[in-house]
């Protein structure tokens, strides 16, 4: 390859990181158009919505370690296809809902699989080395996986609201993605041999074991529990999800936290390792703003809260994966990425734990109360965030 292709030879994987996140995220505003259009009640969509769980998880605990072994392309490409399918699934569904219930489980499965692969990917295929490579590729990592969170909600949720055809045409725009993400990734080089048996070391050293479970897991759920708490929470508790318009604005809302967590790289960038611990800060902040929206019901309210939100997402993300590649060598990158991701999506629990609390309290409470845990949380980890590179 020539210089400049060297130096870009990590797009295609940041390509698959966008495809698998917009089929993951578009989702999202259409809840909406099935609760309005097939009247399927609040426990048939969230089922629908926690359905993609229940695939992201085999496929981040399968497909990160497969690809340690097997190599990259085995795993990612496969995981593009089953991205493309997912949003076919959805678009062909109609009104039978076991069909949504099956595409949904598609996209889980096919983003569980890119985001452990296709980041460690990503990683090898980036410039650079050391401490300022591992930073760079995090950041390409959250920018072209968030991006993907962005799009692909506000995307559907315009087509779904103001065009016809509302259970096809917002699927249409993935499907062409998934079809160029495809194509895109056949020409990304390998870059782990394939082998037919797992590599003799792939346990970690009992520092970086310590270190896992005592930063990085208890870090983790946050990344993912501040945007769902944006854009899956905050907008029932107020009522936009009602507004004229409702389809469009909590597509919007999603966006602009997932941009937000773009947006703040730079920052993420001068912070390096306290990037993670400055996440849970803004975080609390941002639960703590939350807790005054939930209180005077103002759906204004609702873009600071996404702005500070989606902050606090973005650098703890990338807090995150830097982390997880000083821990990982080449033959464990993929595992230790999928395990960390898989700690994150706890995170997506929130709004449902704080739905059942409200039963005893209200969300004005229980979101500084979480704020609390947020600051506790960043007391814990602070002092541990410093690590050697491996």
């Amino acid at each position: 390859m020539t210089r400049l292709s060297t130096r870009h030879a990590w797009l295609p994987a940041a390509a698959g990181l966008l495809g698998a996140a917009w089929g993951s995220n578009q989702f999202t505003p259409m809840l909406l158009v099935y609760h309005r259009a097939l009247g399927l009640g609040t426990g048939t969509l969230e089922a629908l919505f926690g359905a993609y769980a229940i695939g992201l998880i085999p496929g981040l605990l399968i497909g990160g370690p497969l690809s340690d072994t097997r190599g990259r392309r085995a795993v990612v490409m496969p995981a593009a296809l089953l991205s493309l399918a997912g949003s076919v699934v959805l678009a062909g569904a109609g009104d039978t809902v076991g069909l949504l219930f099956a595409g949904r489980l598609l996209a889980g499965v096919s983003s569980g699989a890119m985001f452990g692969a296709g980041t460690a990917w990503l990683r090898e295929l980036s410039a650079g080395a050391g401490e300022a490579g591992r930073h760079a590729a995090a950041r390409r990592a959250v920018v072209a996986m968030t991006a993907g969170f962005a799009f692909g909600p506000l995307v559907a949720g315009v087509l779904a609201q103001w065009l016809p055809h509302s259970g096809v045409v917002p699927y249409l725009p993935h499907i062409a993605l998934a079809v160029a993400v495809f194509a895109l990734l056949r020409e990304a080089p390998e870059t782990i041999a394939a082998t037919a048996t797992a590599p003799a070391s792939r346990s970690l050293p009992a520092h970086g074991r310590a270190h896992f479970r005592r930063v990085i897991a208890p870090s983790a759920p946050w990344v993912f529990a501040a945007p769902a708490i944006a854009f899956a929470l905050l907008p029932a508790v107020v009522g936009a999800d009602h507004a004229t318009d409702g389809t469009a604005f909590v597509a919007a809302i999603t966006a602009l936290t997932a941009f937000s967590g773009v947006l703040v790289q730079p920052l993420a960038r001068r912070l390096e390792h306290l990037a993670g611990v400055g996440g849970l800060l803004v975080l609390a902040a941002g639960l703590a703003l939350a807790a005054v929206t939930a209180e005077a019901q103002l759906i204004w309210l609702l873009v600071p809260c996404a702005i500070v939100l989606g902050c606090a997402y973005g650098l703890c993300l990338v807090a995150g994966l830097v982390e997880v590649q000083q821990l990982a060598s080449g033959h464990d990158l993929a595992r230790l990425t999928a395990s960390f991701y898989a700690f994150t999506y706890i995170g997506f629990a929130a709004p449902y734990a704080l739905a059942l609390g409200a039963h005893v309290a209200g969300y004005d409470v229980l979101l500084a109360g979480t704020a609390a845990l947020a600051l506790a949380t960043a007391a814990v980890v602070a002092p541990r965030r410093s690590l050697s590179p491996a």
